[in-house]
């Protein structure tokens, strides 16, 4: 039996990409992309080439190309990452649970092909109260009006 492709409803296809497909794109990644996207690391703050970004568009996963986050829903958090109140749509995300280095906190990874995002925390500002910390490594920025692309 074949697998049927899973849509969201915005449209966008999040059927998880074979092991095979996610190694091949990973193999496009720069070294801190791979480690933030593929081992699940963290940038230093304050060094991620978006947090500042104040051009209006999309952020999507830099492995994969799904859109996770809008430029409308992004706020200066003066935590040195780039910071979200709301993502582009729920189902393009997994929420793990994360209990690394003594506390416990809730992974955010990109639905689509896994990747390491960040983490969110439930001291954003309104209307959602909650903050999306993510990594300038796992995002590309696509400008308002440009097309994205699902990378294949």
């Amino acid at each position: 039996m074949e697998n049927e492709n899973t849509f969201t409803e915005s449209g966008f296809d999040i059927t998880p990409l074979s092991e095979d497909d996610r190694m091949r794109l990973a193999a496009d990644l720069d070294a801190e992309a791979y480690r933030v996207l593929i081992d699940h690391g963290t940038e230093p703050a304050f060094c991620g080439n978006l947090t500042d970004n104040k051009q209006d568009g999309t952020y999507v996963c830099k492995l994969c190309g799904l859109p996770l986050f809008r430029s409308d829903e992004k706020f200066n958090s003066g935590t040195g990452w780039a910071s979200f109140y709301a993502p582009f749509d729920k189902e393009h995300l997994k929420f793990i649970r994360d209990t690394k280095f003594g506390m416990v906190r809730t992974e955010i990874r990109c639905a689509r092909c896994d990747g390491h995002q960040g983490h969110v925390f439930p001291d954003g500002p309104p209307p959602t109260g909650y903050r999306y910390c993510l990594n300038s490594a796992s995002l590309d920025f696509v400008p308002e009006g440009d097309e994205i692309e699902l990378k294949m």
